[in-house]
C-alpha cells in the first residue's frame, strides 16, 4: 500500500489534518489541567473519535479506489440501520427490510463500475418501484403510505447521497466538457477524484466546525429555534462565508477546479450543509431523541455526523458534474 496513486495536494492536506488534530488533542488536555472545574471530557472525546474517522478515511484512500468505496457502503449500512432503529417498521415491513438493505451494495457496485445510469436511477426509480410493489404482493395495506415513505426516505438520505461522494472518486473531467480543468501539478486521472472527494469532506465538516464557532462567539438570532435551537444566523452567514473561502483557496491548489468555481463550490457546500444538519435535526426532534445512535462517542451515531454530508455531496456532485461532466 502507498500513496502513490494520490496526488501531493491530497497527502499534504492529509497532513495538516493530522497535525491539527494532534494540536486540538494537546489544547484539550491543556484545558483539563489549566481548567479542571470545566470538565472536557466531550471534547475528549470528540477528539478522539475524530482520530478514528481520519484514520478509517485515510485507510480507505490508500486502499485506492475499491477502498473508499467499501468505506462509504459501510458508513450508508450503519447509518440505515441507526435510521430505521430510529423508525421501527411494522412487524410486516421487517419482510421487506432486507430488499431496503440489498440496495446499499448494489448502488456501491454501481458507483465501483462506474455505471452512471443505473447509479442515478437505481433509489430514486428501480428502488421507488420494487419496495412498495413487494409490501402489496404480500397483502399488507394498513400503514402503507407511512410505511413505504419511511423506508425509502431513508435509502434516498442515507445511501443514495452519500454515494454521490463516492462517485466523485469516478467523476474526472470529460473531453469537451463545459469548463477547460486546471490540472495541478503530480495531479492525473487517477488522483483528481480522490483529491474532489477530499474537497467534499473538508469542507463539509469545516463548515459544521466554521458555523459553531461563529454562532459561539456572535450568535444570537436563531435561525430554526424549534428545530435546532443552537443554530444562529451567524453561525449560518459567518460559517458559510468561511467555508466558500477555504473552498476559493485550496480548490485550484487541490483538484481542477477554478477558483471561481471552487468558491461557488465552497458556497454550495456551506449552505447545503447546514440544511442537511437541520434537516436530520428535524427527524430526531420529531422523534424526540437527542442522537441518533452512540457509535461515535462525544458525536452521537453515524447520522449526527454524516447529517450534513447528505446534502453536500448530491449538490456538489452535481455541481461538479455540470461544470466538468
Amino acid at each position: 500500500m502507498s500513496f502513490a496513486h494520490l496526488s501531493p495536494a491530497v497527502c499534504w492536506v492529509f497532513g495538516a489534518v493530522v497535525v491539527a488534530l494532534f494540536v486540538a488533542t494537546v489544547v484539550v488536555a491543556l484545558l483539563g489541567r489549566l481548567r479542571p472545574e470545566r470538565d472536557p471530557r466531550e471534547l475528549r472525546l470528540r477528539v478522539r473519535t475524530w482520530w478514528v474517522i481520519v484514520a478509517l478515511f485515510g485507510l480507505a484512500m490508500l486502499l485506492d479506489r475499491g477502498g473508499a468505496v467499501v468505506f462509504f457502503a459501510c458508513v450508508s449500512a450503519l447509518a440505515l440501520r441507526e435510521y430505521l432503529t430510529l423508525i421501527p417498521p411494522r412487524v410486516a415491513d421487517w419482510q421487506i427490510l432486507f430488499w431496503a438493505y440489498a440496495c446499499v451494495p448494489l448502488q456501491y457496485l454501481w458507483v465501483y463500475l462506474e455505471w452512471y445510469g443505473m447509479f442515478i436511477i437505481f433509489i430514486p426509480v428501480y428502488s421507488f418501484l420494487f419496495l412498495p410493489t413487494r409490501l402489496v404482493l404480500m397483502g399488507k395495506t394498513a400503514g402503507f403510505v407511512q410505511s413505504t415513505s419511511d423506508v425509502h426516505w431513508g435509502l434516498m438520505t442515507t445511501v443514495f447521497s452519500i454515494s454521490h461522494a463516492a462517485y466523485l472518486l469516478v467523476l474526472v473531467p470529460a473531453e469537451g466538457a463545459r469548463w477547460e480543468p486546471q490540472w495541478p501539478a503530480g495531479t492525473n486521472a487517477a488522483s483528481a477524484g480522490a483529491a474532489l472527494l477530499l474537497l467534499l469532506i473538508l469542507c463539509t465538516e469545516s463548515n459544521d466546525i466554521f458555523q459553531y464557532l461563529w454562532g459561539k462567539s456572535l450568535g444570537r438570532i436563531r435561525v430554526a429555534p424549534h428545530v435546532s435551537p443552537n443554530k444562529t444566523l451567524a453561525g449560518l452567514l459567518g460559517g458559510v462565508a468561511t467555508t466558500t473561502a477555504l473552498a476559493a483557496v485550496i480548490g485550484p491548489w487541490l483538484t481542477f477546479m477554478s477558483a471561481n468555481h471552487a468558491a461557488l463550490g465552497g458556497l454550495i457546500i456551506g449552505l447545503s450543509g447546514f440544511a442537511g444538519g437541520l434537516s436530520i435535526s428535524a427527524v430526531k426532534r420529531d422523534l424526540g431523541v437527542k442522537d441518533s445512535g452512540t457509535a461515535l462517542p462525544g458525536h452521537g451515531g453515524i447520522l449526527d455526523r454524516v447529517d450534513s454530508l447528505t446534502y453536500t455531496a448530491p449538490l456538489f456532485f452535481h455541481y461538479v458534474w455540470f461544470c466538468y461532466g
